[in-house]
């Protein structure tokens, strides 16, 4: 009976540490100064014990973030996190890393969404994340190109687009050289992915991180590592050009490949990695694909038509996307949705291997997008080399 008691006391014990903790971090939290108040705050969270988890995983994700880092220039500057990078998350052959949101869908892809398999149910609060696949398009929109297809968002005719797009690639890449021949950056590099497959997120993240073994950053590393592996020397840029203030994010970034391009000649080709952002009524979707037995976040291109003058070398520009999108699509099917041709910029006036490339989307898990990352160099890295 007496150990029983002392069990009891043990517990109560415990109980009493564990709310006194959660009550100062949920008081932290809430901004509440005081611990009578934060007291208030913990009671209240443990009156739903759902509410109490969501609270706890929104604090892990605050306490990792210095506060001067909390600090941005201008409003619309997006908050981003930083939290420690969890190894499993890369593949073994890739060194920690040292550096066009929200595109709209392309209408009349056919995408089947499905909730995304969940542990349990959401927490209260959170929101519903469902797996999606976008099949390449059909109909008057569409231009084939070999395996792919090119989505036309332009007043471009489909003879038009089509007859840009199956030109030669316009640059040499120089396999063995010694001398650079593609950049890789980012400027949009805090965008990030959820870290776990839950089927859930809390609305409270924003999906952006300064930690470049979390953000776009990783994704692109693995991308260089296997240009690089096939005798292509491919550099990586890892500026964060979004922050601390995103206003201004492609400026910045133009101005960063101008300096390359200037000390290194050679790059022909440009890529600006970035990750999508895709909501429906349903919840935040991922692009997922299975490739190999394995889920990949899907990936677009994106390439933008000239518009008054802005993009003199488009044509040029899009027959390499359309190159690009068919080695994806032949190596791995269902790994690509169409490439997206409108009248978008990008910086893509720069060279005439520019490209921008949405890997999955802000519902996809960071190891989905890294995957993918690794199967689009790997289908660049085959066309540099074989042509194909």
């Amino acid at each position: 009976m007496a150990h029983s008691k002392t069990l009891r006391r043990l517990g109560t014990l415990a109980l009493a540490a564990a709310v006194g903790t959660a009550a100062m971090g949920a008081g932290r939290y809430a901004g509440v100064p005081d611990l009578a108040g934060s007291l208030a705050v913990a009671g209240s969270l443990l009156a739903s014990p759902a509410a109490a988890f969501g609270a706890a995983d929104r604090l892990f994700r605050q306490e990792a973030l210095p506060a001067a880092q909390t600090e941005v220039e201008d409003a619309e500057s997006p908050p981003v996190f930083t939290t420690p990078a969890p190894e499993e998350l890369l593949p073994a052959a890739t060194p920690a890393p040292e550096s066009g949101e929200g595109a709209a869908q392309p209408e009349g892809e056919n995408a089947q969404a499905d909730p995304a398999p969940t542990p349990g149910p959401p927490p209260e609060g959170m929101g519903t994340i469902v797996s999606a696949h976008y099949q390449q398009g059909s109909g008057d929109a569409y231009i084939p190109c070999a395996a792919g297809t090119i989505k036309n968002c332009t007043s471009l005719s489909a003879a038009e687009v089509a007859e840009a797009a199956a030109g030669p690639l316009p640059f040499d890449i120089e396999v063995g050289s010694s001398e650079p021949q593609v950049l890789i950056m980012h400027t949009h590099a805090t965008e990030s992915y959820e870290l776990e497959d839950l089927g859930w997120f809390d609305p409270e993240y924003t999906c952006r991180r300064t930690d470049t073994a979390l953000n776009m950053v990783a994704v692109g590393a693995v991308i260089a590592e296997q240009l690089n592996a096939a005798g292509i020397v491919t550099l990586q840029d890892a500026t964060l050009h979004d922050y601390p203030s995103y206003n201004g994010s492609y400026e910045r970034s133009n101005a960063t490949v101008r300096g390359y391009l200037e000390k290194y000649p050679s790059i022909k080709v440009v890529l600006d990695v970035h990750r999508d952002a895709i909501e429906t009524d349903e919840g935040r979707v991922k692009a997922v694909a299975d490739v190999n037995g394995k889920t990949a976040a899907q990936v677009m291109i994106i390439c933008g038509a000239d518009k008054n003058g802005n993009l003199p070398n488009f044509k040029q520009n899009l027959a390499f996307a359309a190159q690009w999108e068919s080695a994806m699509e032949s190596r791995f099917p269902g790994l690509t949705r169409p490439v997206l041709f409108d009248y978008r910029y990008y910086n893509q006036d720069l060279t005439t291997g520019s490209l921008l490339i949405e890997i999955g989307s802000h519902g996809n898990t960071l190891s989905e997008a890294v995957y993918s990352g690794q199967l689009v160099g790997e289908a660049l890295a085959g066309l540099f080399t074989t042509g194909a």
